[in-house]
């Protein structure tokens, strides 16, 4: 689905069903140098399954014209405004790593508009090293291998993989290799700024889920578990096994879990 917003092209993702805005509506936000197709499974599951569905494209990633956006704020404000040029009354949203704190500012911004939350791949503060980020801003292919080896956990870095052939590394570095190497590091610059994770928490009162990898390496399961007590009847669940690709590395569990919330 295309639409236009600040004169830009977004795209997004609708899970195989066009999107209706008289649907309750489900809204997907990826991660740091990535874009809607991490999603894949799950969006086709709510489409066809009374959602509406919108995975979104990020500025500068995927098929969503423009530059990257410079902070967590500004996107935030993005996505509050590509809802409404859909049409969406009303939304759940879903975000992972750098989109989990999206969404989180997103849901307080929006108000009553946001009816749940699942923040995947969640901690409140996403330092970057600096290293990572210098080799992100010269458009080394460093910050591709430090990101792709630090994402999964070890069954995924020894090829137990949902389906016979599939090599979920090597997926996840074609997608960041896509990605225009200036919009990665706007990403990472964005996370590393992002400070209001507390003061976006205590405006949040919808449903909330904290969907986390017992292996992540990247965003600690304990740190986010941690946080969602400044949620109101936040709940956790902790992923046995995966790492920080929950999405891909077990679609069916992350599935399972975003139904109790999207």
């Amino acid at each position: 689905m295309e639409l236009r917003v600040r004169g830009k092209r977004v795209f997004a993702g609708t899970g195989g069903c066009a999107f209706d805005p008289a649907l309750p509506s489900a809204v997907f936000i990826h991660g740091a140098g990535m874009d809607h197709t991490v999603w894949a499974l799950q969006t086709r599951s709510f489409a066809h399954h009374g959602r509406s569905v919108l995975a979104l494209d990020m500025p500068g990633h995927g098929g969503s014209e423009g530059s990257a956006l410079s902070s967590i704020p500004e996107m935030a404000e993005w996505v509050l405004e590509v809802l409404r040029v859909a049409g969406a009354r009303t939304a759940r949203i879903a975000g992972h790593s750098m989109g989990a704190l999206i969404a989180l500012e997103t849901a307080a911004r929006g108000g009553e508009m946001v009816e749940g939350l699942a923040l995947l791949g969640f901690v409140p503060e996403m330092g970057v090293h600096p290293d990572l980020l210098e080799a992100a801003r010269n458009g080394a292919h460093a910050a591709l291998d430090f990101m792709v080896s630090w994402s999964f956990g070890a069954q995924a870095r020894f090829g137990n993989t949902p389906a016979p052939g599939l090599w979920l590394m090597g997926e996840a570095m074609r997608l960041l290799e896509r990605t225009p190497s200036a919009s990665l590091a706007t990403d990472l610059s964005a996370c590393g700024a992002y400070k209001s994770a507390l003061e976006a928490a205590a405006r949040i009162h919808c449903p909330t889920l904290f969907l986390l990898g017992a292996e992540d390496r990247m965003t600690s399961a304990a740190k986010g578990r941690a946080f969602a007590e400044h949620i109101a009847g936040a709940t956790v669940t902790i992923l046995p096994g995966v790492g920080h690709m929950m999405m891909i590395e077990d679609p069916r569990a992350t599935l399972a879990a975003l139904k109790g919330v999207l």
